[in-house]
């Protein structure tokens, strides 16, 4: 079923057996994230795709999982392309679209990496399994280790809305709630994972999290008909989404599925957490932890991603750019394509829509471009955060 090679670690170059459990390179002056690696010089051709059911799973050759028994799916992926519709004013000399993940298991694009990850945790013969979460990622793993038979368990910030709360509780997972943000919660599971040998699968501190995301890249190929659009926005927090789509763009390239050209990537981040962005503009090659304080996208409060020299150099390499969201832009944008479009988004997919007026604006989407919004998750779990009038 899977290609699965290796896992090898970009920033040392160290190859890690992949038929045992790892986190991230162990080279000590590394600790980098790993990807996995597959043959990708086998001659697989598109139309192994014809007839396959449309979840992320039908690109299976190119997931970790070896013998697919092992694999624990509520149905997660292919979701929707949807052309902005009603509010052309915005998107004149330009095709905009959504890739709306709203409608995911559990709610968010979450669904995809813990699908991935619990997958390979059941092959490994692992039975607990927890995260650090602002919200999105500690759901998902409650409904999948539940689908898995396994055990899971979260820590979440006080502050995130009580629906992610009540969430993990009705999926059984134990929730610890943590006076502070998720670095905080971050701190404090690696410290009681240590203790309680958790198997953690925090975002890019195990390989395959991002191999379940990566599947979105896959699918904007084969949903464009293989023609990448000219831009994607991306709410970025711990970037794993980011870095995947990147990856599988590349893959698929070695699959001779698309050519050479690829989307300029925009990182976009609250103003609370802005480190990414300050560093991309400053010429940096690592973001500093920054920490604002609370805002209405729990999911992009995130002070330092764990990859952030991966983020920074996708950003480079993809000619893209980083910019910056208040919560009172996203408010504003969230209603505006409610009331518009009728899709209830998240506030981080709602940023999108701001920093896409702002770069068509200042004439860095040029006209002609083919743009690509990809909302993250369903605006309902946030309906707490939200000031309704």
């Amino acid at each position: 079923m899977s290609l699965l090679v290796n896992l090898k670690c970009p920033e040392c170059g160290t190859i890690h057996n992949a038929r045992v459990i790892n986190t991230v390179c162990i080279n000590e002056n590394c600790r980098s994230t790993l990807f996995a690696q597959y043959n990708l010089t086998g001659g697989v051709s598109k139309s192994v795709l014809q007839n396959r059911p449309a979840t992320m799973w039908r690109y299976k050759e190119f997931l970790p999982v070896i013998d697919e028994k092992y694999i624990v799916t509520l149905g997660e992926g292919f979701t929707p392309i949807i052309p902005v519709g009603n509010l052309k004013q915005f998107t004149l000399g330009n095709e905009v679209f959504w890739k709306d993940e709203s409608g995911n298991p559990t709610g968010s694009f979450k669904a995809r990496g813990i699908s991935a990850a619990v997958s390979k945790a059941k092959e490994l013969g692992i039975q607990t399994i927890a995260t650090p979460t602002a919200g999105n990622a500690g759901g998902a793993l409650a409904a999948y280790a539940a689908r898995g038979g396994m055990k899971a368990i979260v820590y979440m910030p006080k502050q995130t809305p009580k629906v992610f709360k009540d969430e993990c509780r009705l999926y059984g997972a134990e929730l610890v709630e943590v006076d502070g943000n998720i670095s905080d919660c971050g701190k404090l599971i690696n410290e009681h994972a240590l203790l309680n040998n958790w198997f953690q699968v925090s975002t890019l501190k195990e390989p395959y999290r991002l191999e379940g995301k990566k599947t979105m890249g896959y699918e904007i190929a084969e949903q464009f008909n293989w023609q990448l659009p000219d831009v994607i926005f991306y709410p970025t927090g711990g970037g794993t989404g980011l870095i995947g789509i990147w990856k599988a763009f590349d893959e698929m390239e070695q699959l001779e599925w698309i050519d050479s050209k690829r989307p300029r990537m925009v990182a976009v981040q609250s103003q609370s957490c802005d480190g990414i962005v300050k560093a991309f503009h400053a010429g940096q090659y690592v973001s500093e932890f920054a920490d604002g304080g609370f805002t209405i996208a729990n999911g992009l409060r995130v002070p330092k991603p764990y990859a952030d020299k991966v983020i920074l150099k996708v950003l480079r390499e993809s000619k893209g750019t980083a910019i910056t969201i208040s919560d009172e832009e996203m408010s504003v944008a969230l209603k505006e394509i409610a009331r518009n479009e009728g899709m209830l988004i998240a506030p981080e997919g709602a940023s999108l829509w701001q920093a896409y007026k702002k770069l068509k604006a200042s004439q860095w989407v040029k006209p002609g471009e083919k743009v690509l919004l990809i909302n993250t998750g369903s605006g309902y779990k946030y309906l707490e955060n939200i000031i309704v009038q």
